[in-house]
């Protein structure tokens, strides 16, 4: 077998592809040989950064806390990723066919020993692009996560479909990337009366208009004004029903709660790695009886775990790209690049020298 390459943060802003050598392959077992693997401008650069938590603090599964001790994530980072896409080359398992096509979370890395007992294994459909199955395991359940979210508001443990939380009802999303996008984009195929997303680089808007979606500047005016001018429920009800926040910094979740309607829910995608200043609870949030519903993707709405599990979320996500695939494939991912320039293109997407919206590495 030859060496398989791997993609490892080393320490705050250092980055190496290393050459391991490979498992060898043993009953109950499978090989796969990476397509494509997808970066996670958030998560994976927080490594990069040292902003993420993992690797300041230790973390009490059991409690759900973060506690005082070592980190739960120290460097190095050898598993970095969670996008990817490859070929079954070997199989020892009746559970994953040889020549099949999957979609997985096995992080950068040219190759894999997976294990369908302990790795989630989405075999793609003929018929979708092989480069979007990236969103398939993972990212597309997290957006499909944040519509279940909205509609167990509604309806707790009744939920029938993502379009329960949406369906006929005014929604926001507040940033343009690549979790804001997907999520707009399944609101507005579950049936939403308005889709309107709010972020306030040009070049992203640009992205999201190119999708067919609708968006506002929220640097030019005061967004709230304008959507609570033209979304009325009735005399001093406006806003939207609910916003999907998607941009990790607290004054994009005010703003997510200055866009809601009396006792309306904001949704929350984002990680966070700073402060709160700019969040003012005392505000909206207090004066208007607000809900805020965290949509993690290690959890689906409690009582649903039976009838929406992550298969189902992924297949979700299948049907959302067979409809919206082509303009995903050229406006949303906008740079596929060899899997060997991987440290270059993580540094400068970590200093900001280089601004893209999707890279995908192929190798």
């Amino acid at each position: 077998m030859s060496e398989e390459r791997n993609v490892v943060v080393t320490g705050p802003g250092e980055v190496v592809v290393r050459a391991e050598e490979p498992a060898p392959l043993v009953d109950g077992t499978f090989r796969v040989e990476t397509l494509f693997s997808g970066v996670s401008a958030g998560t994976e650069l927080s490594y990069l950064k040292g902003t993420n938590p993992y690797l300041s603090t230790g973390w009490d599964a059991a409690l759900g806390l973060f506690v005082d001790g070592a980190p739960a994530t120290p460097y190095p980072v050898t598993r970095l990723g969670y996008m990817e896409v490859g070929r079954v080359a070997a199989s020892r398992t009746p559970a994953v066919a040889q020549g099949t096509v999957v979609a997985m979370t096995y992080g950068h890395r040219t190759a894999y020993r997976g294990d369908p007992l302990v790795d989630r294994v989405v075999p793609l459909p003929p018929d979708l692009d092989p480069l979007l199955g990236v969103y398939v395991a993972h990212m597309g359940p997290i957006c499909a996560n944040g519509l279940l979210h909205a509609a167990a508001d509604l309806y707790g443990g009744a939920v029938r479909d993502l379009g329960d939380g949406v369906r006929g009802r005014r929604v926001a999303v507040t940033g343009a990337g690549v979790v804001a996008l997907l999520t707009a984009l399944f609101a507005r195929r579950a049936g939403a009366a308005s889709v309107v997303v709010l972020d306030p680089t040009p070049q992203r808007r640009a992205v999201a208009e190119a999708l067919g979606l609708e968006t506002l500047d929220p640097e030019a005016t005061d967004p709230a004004v304008v959507l609570k001018t033209r979304w009325r429920h009735g005399p001093d009800d406006r806003g939207a029903d609910v916003v999907f926040q998607c941009r990790g910094q607290a004054g994009a979740l005010h703003l997510a709660l200055r866009l809601l309607r009396p006792q309306g829910t904001v949704v929350d995608l984002a990680f966070y790695q700073g402060g709160a200043d700019a969040l003012r609870l005392g505000e909206e949030f207090h004066h208007n009886g607000l809900s805020l519903r965290c949509a993690q993707v290690g959890r689906v709405p409690r009582g649903l775990a039976a009838t929406w599990d992550r298969e189902r979320l992924s297949a979700e996500t299948i049907e959302l790209l067979r409809e919206y695939g082509d303009p995903v494939r050229k406006h949303l991912v906008s740079a596929v690049v060899p899997f060997d320039e991987a440290p270059g293109v993580l540094t400068d997407l970590a200093t900001r020298r280089r601004h893209e919206l999707q890279v995908v590495l192929a190798t």
